[in-house]
């Protein structure tokens, strides 16, 4: 049975770690532009209980997203132990393209995947590389993606990163701010027979565009002082959190269903690291939507207490260290079925069944 397969997995993560403690000096203001009166340790620690956040990783001042996505994109093919001049498209997820140091303007003309086929050395015209727009499911909507290109007969090799380095485009009044973070994750995916039926099994897909369009935005610092005609990341929590806990769950059971597979199968769910309370939120309400009040021990990997919420980049990050063995109390062996799944900007949902 031919299915679609990863057969290379990389990640970059930079070295640069800012903890909790580095926005003690910050003054935050509130969306009406009001400053929040609480001390700062006392925002931080309320931050730190609902999101699970104690540090993120910055990117390095020479760096841009499109730096971050070729490093994993160049672990992943020699992962996968294949020519980079055989792939068929190169898919790049991202919300902001490249911002260089000490700027806010996103630059994405050429593509991030145009500029990281470059430099990768990739000669190969037929080797398409293109960007998709799709929030935080990005680099998960790339991966479902390839999966239909493959089923249409388009390609045979396709690479999918998801890079972002969110640190360039924050507002720092914004107490929202410490949520976001920098990274890469990239994947290597082939249509390949296979005896075991490991591959994609089934994915499902959704957007709300009317009232939740706008959850997640670029807007102005919410200090009255600053430039209103510089734009920073930013978001609605409560309205996320709402609309993620309500969709997310139902989503992911409707892809289920496509499956067949079996709920009780599940071994992994690879969520985006938006938030360790929603997150833990979804996964309850998803069981309860099977009547399944234990949630099945270490079913949740997560890396977000230190790494924060890279946004593109969390699923296939998260997926790379557990894949090769680098967290603990989390493993995969052949034969295992994972579900990745996500929620971000537009409003999107996306989720996926794969067995290893």
């Amino acid at each position: 049975m031919l299915r679609t397969v990863i057969t290379g997995t990389g990640s970059f993560i930079p070295e640069n770690i800012v903890s909790n403690d580095d926005f003690i000096k910050n003054t935050f203001y509130g969306e009406d532009g009001n400053i929040i009166e609480a001390p700062s340790h006392e925002i931080i620690k309320k931050f730190e209980d609902i999101t699970g956040i104690s540090e993120r990783r910055y990117v390095s001042e020479e760096l841009m997203a499109s730096d971050l996505g070729y490093i994993a994109a160049k672990k992943a093919i020699e992962d996968a132990n294949m020519d980079p001049e055989t792939l068929d498209q190169i898919i790049v997820a991202h919300n902001y393209g490249d911002v260089a140091y000490h700027s806010v303007q996103t630059d994405a003309v050429p593509a991030l995947a145009s500029r990281i086929k470059q430099k990768l050395g990739i000669v190969n015209p037929s080797c398409i590389a293109y960007d998709i727009l799709f929030g935080c499911p990005g680099w998960l909507q790339g991966v479902i993606h390839s999966d239909a290109f493959f089923k249409a007969g388009i390609a045979k090799k396709i690479l999918v990163i998801g890079a972002e380095a969110l640190s360039r485009v924050i507002d720092p009044y914004d107490r929202d701010s410490m949520i976001f973070s920098d990274g890469a994750g990239a994947t290597v995916l082939e249509y390949v027979e296979t005896h075991s039926d490991s591959g994609v099994i089934a994915s499902a897909v959704q957007s709300h565009c009317v009232q939740e369009a706008n959850y997640i935005n670029f807007g102005e610092s919410y200090r009255p002082e600053s430039d209103p005609n510089i734009r920073y990341i930013k978001m609605k929590g409560r309205k996320v959190y709402e609309y993620a806990i309500k969709n997310v769950p139902l989503a992911m059971k409707y892809c289920v269903e496509k499956s067949e597979v079996d709920v009780r199968a599940i071994k992994k769910i690879f969520i985006h690291q938006a938030n360790e309370k929603m997150d833990e939120g979804i996964i309850k309400m998803f069981y309860r939507l099977y009547g399944i009040k234990d949630i099945p021990h270490h079913i949740m990997p997560m890396n977000i207490h230190k790494y924060g919420n890279s946004s593109v980049a969390t699923i296939p990050t998260l997926f790379d260290y557990v894949k090769h063995g680098w967290m603990d109390d989390h493993e995969l062996k052949e034969g295992d079925i994972i579900m990745f799944a996500s929620v971000g900007a537009g409003m999107n949902i996306n989720a996926a069944i794969y067995r290893m």
